[in-house]
């Protein structure tokens, strides 16, 4: 019980440290599930009931792994933040890939940045979450049949206020 008040006063530290998120966790709803590849994801609700995925490890992630791994872990993701001070920081790790690939391209536009924004380098990642389709929280496994288990129950979705 020790160990997780402080793991969570970790995270609560890590947040504020790399994303600028001040907030308080509420419950953890998973701790460290297995991911993938040596990724790990904390999902844990805040006391103002938002929900959120903490996702870490040894592993070298780019944003499109972390898009894939909250589709495979069953969660719709709200919002990718970036790191704290670098609010447009996908952006302009997109552009720089763009500009690598054609350098003499001037007029670079919105859609052609879409798919050089995956490939900014997003490890550790905060989402905010949207909701948990199904129900069902997974994480990896070897053995499954897929590759991915159940791991938690647990039902939640954002109703947007205006």
């Amino acid at each position: 019980m020790t160990n997780e008040i402080y793991d969570d006063v970790v995270l609560e530290r890590v947040l504020a440290e790399k994303f600028g998120l001040h907030t308080d966790i509420g419950q953890v709803i998973a701790r460290r599930i297995n991911v993938g590849g040596g990724a790990y994801a904390t999902l844990f609700l805040t006391t103002k009931k938002q929900f959120y995925c903490y996702i870490d490890g040894a592993a070298r992630l780019v944003l499109g792994d972390v898009k894939k791994l909250t589709s495979r872990i069953g969660i719709k993701p709200e919002a990718f933040f970036p790191p704290k001070g670098r609010p447009n920081y996908f952006d302009e790790i997109g552009r720089e890939k763009f500009k690598e690939v054609f350098p003499g391209r001037k007029d670079v536009s919105e859609s052609d940045l879409v798919f050089y924004r995956t490939l900014a380098p997003y490890s550790p990642a905060l989402i905010q979450v949207s909701e948990v389709k199904n129900g069902t929280i997974y994480c990896a496994d070897t053995d499954a049949v897929r590759g991915w288990r159940p791991a938690v129950k647990f039902a939640y979705r954002r109703i947007k206020t205006s």
